[in-house]
């Protein structure tokens, strides 16, 4: 009955909105999931979107570069589509994951993160790959091949799709909770974070398996090991450096065996759990379009850097004026890298998460770092990465699509 009244209410209405190419329905689909999951209140047999109000934290010019780059490609480009929240097996996830609401499983704080189409996730994550393809063009490819209305190719459109199901159903993993003896003492709890796990496991499996089948379909035995290749990347992303005991990582002490320079440890955790799997992206989709193994490479130098200049990004978002710390941040992100550098009594504080990140005042770390040189240092990360991605971009013909990109580049510097 659920699944029935989403196909035969919501999603009907959502279905003429599809048509348009100015980003409408790739918004509201989102928010048509965000209410099944977390608004009790909402009636999905209504067949009724209702008035849909959105509020945007985001600056001006990141909405308009992202709204121009999409109308680029031909319409919007999340996973997060029509077809994919059509499908049963993703109603029911949807489904389940009501019963978490109101406990503190963090796969919920996952998916809200996700539904809430904003720059924190980053969902242009395929974007990016489609107008790296359109800006480079195609050479040697069936007429047929080609999404004439975009200037791209239906299976370089596949890829940014694939791009995006993997690096969420990575999230999704992530949102599990490891679960030992006398962590949570009242059986509710526990069943709660069972549950949730066990929700985390499969629907994080389902993105992954219809990835793989998606890319496999596309017949390519290079770019399945390219992107095979970008999947194990972000597995050993996970046992880099010291972790507490619910695998959030921690830094390593100064002075120890295994301590790296600050910049060289923010930089290998996030080309593996980030830069890998965006370059390699961009890399296949060069592949795709039969350019030579020098573009390709161009390619992957030129997502590994807008990854890692995002990543920079999102570092700072805690060090943000407007940010009170009254949830735990990541304590390997470059303002505490940084400032650990320049002053490694911090460490002190850092040091009580290996038993749980919880065991942390953020309050207080947010505070020291904030007197410190770590923000200045990550915002000139920040540039150093964008200002790369930029160079690269130079190889490509003047174009709407190259225009586009760096325009996100320019947004990005100014979130």
């Amino acid at each position: 009955m659920f699944v029935q009244s989403i196909k035969c209410g919501l999603f009907r209405k959502c279905g003429v909105l599809l048509t348009h190419k100015n980003g409408t329905a790739d918004q509201l689909a989102p928010v048509v999931l965000q209410r099944l999951l977390f608004d009790k209140t909402y009636h999905v047999s209504s067949g009724r979107l209702g008035a849909v109000k959105l509020t945007h934290n985001q600056k001006p010019d990141w909405n308009k570069a992202v709204s121009e780059a999409e109308k680029i490609v031909g319409y919007p480009t999340s996973f997060l589509s029509l077809r994919w929240l059509l499908s049963d097996e993703i109603a029911n996830v949807a489904l389940h994951l009501r019963k978490l609401v109101g406990s503190n499983h963090p796969l919920l704080k996952t998916a809200k993160g996700l539904l809430y189409n904003g720059r924190n996730n980053m969902q242009a994550w395929g974007l990016i790959v489609l107008l790296i393809s359109k800006a480079a063009g195609h050479l040697n490819v069936e007429e047929m091949e080609e999404d004439k209305a975009a200037g791209v190719l239906h299976s370089q459109r596949a890829l940014a799709e694939v791009t995006e199901m993997i690096r969420t159903s990575h999230l999704v993993h992530k949102g599990m909770v490891n679960i030992y003896p006398g962590l949570y003492p009242e059986a509710a709890d526990l069943g709660d974070m069972t549950f949730g796990n066990k929700i985390a496991l499969l629907s994080g499996d389902y993105l992954l398996a219809n990835s793989c089948m998606e890319l496999a379909s596309l017949r390519n035995q290079d770019l399945v090991e390219l992107m095979s290749s970008a999947v194990r990347d972000l597995a050993e992303a996970e046992f880099v450096g010291r972790r507490d005991k619910q695998n959030n990582p921690l830094p390593w002490p100064p002075g120890t065996p295994g301590y790296r320079d600050a910049e060289e440890d923010w930089t290998i955790r996030n080309v593996l759990s980030a830069g890998s799997l965006l370059g390699k992206s961009c890399q296949g989709t060069l592949k795709l379009a039969g350019h030579g193994p020098q573009l390709q490479q161009q390619g992957y130098l030129f997502g590994k850097h807008l990854a890692l200049a995002w990543q920079a990004c999102l570092d700072l978002e805690p060090f943000a004026s407007h940010y009170t710390p009254d949830s735990p941040f990541n304590l390997t992100s470059a303002p505490i890298l940084f400032h650990l550098e320049h002053d490694a009594t911090l460490y002190k504080e850092i040091e009580k998460g290996h038993e749980s990140v919880l065991n942390v005042d953020y309050t207080k770390v947010h505070s020291i770092v904030q007197k410190g040189p770590g923000i200045k240092r990550t915002k000139q990360l920040q540039k150093k990465h964008s200002q790369k991605a930029m160079e690269v971009l130079k190889v490509f013909d003047e174009s709407d699509a190259r225009t586009a990109l760096s325009n996100i580049i320019v947004a990005m510097g100014e979130l």
